[in-house]
């Protein structure tokens, strides 16, 4: 691969150019989303723990800490609720597979 500032031949792998420090592709962009893998109730903590990248259960464990401090808990449960309303589905869950149509699966069958 060339680097794109300096054009001097760089690993394929590089995401910056050892000579010349410019960035070669875009970093990741990382957006918090509801868990889709990682979910109990709403995936909130799950996305949490997959945008901090950290174990989902110490996420759940310090949001139930949090939440339990006295007069927290009515604190806990709206931060939740809130959560759960405002941080979207990641798209894939959004969408479904269509179905197949019936005379196709009794054509196979």
């Amino acid at each position: 691969m060339t680097c794109a500032n300096c054009h001097k031949e760089i690993p394929e792998v590089s995401n910056y150019c050892h000579l010349c420090g410019a960035l070669q592709r875009p970093l990741p962009y990382r957006r918090l989303m509801r868990s889709v893998q990682n979910s109990k109730i709403a995936g909130v903590c799950g996305g949490l723990a997959e945008y901090f990248d950290v174990d989902p259960t110490m996420v759940r464990l310090i949001w139930v800490a949090l939440s339990v401090v006295p007069g927290a808990f009515a604190g806990g449960i709206l931060a939740y609720l809130l959560a759960w309303a405002i941080v979207p589905k990641p798209p894939s869950a959004l969408t479904t597979p269509a179905a197949e149509p019936f005379e196709h699966a009794a054509k196979t069958s």
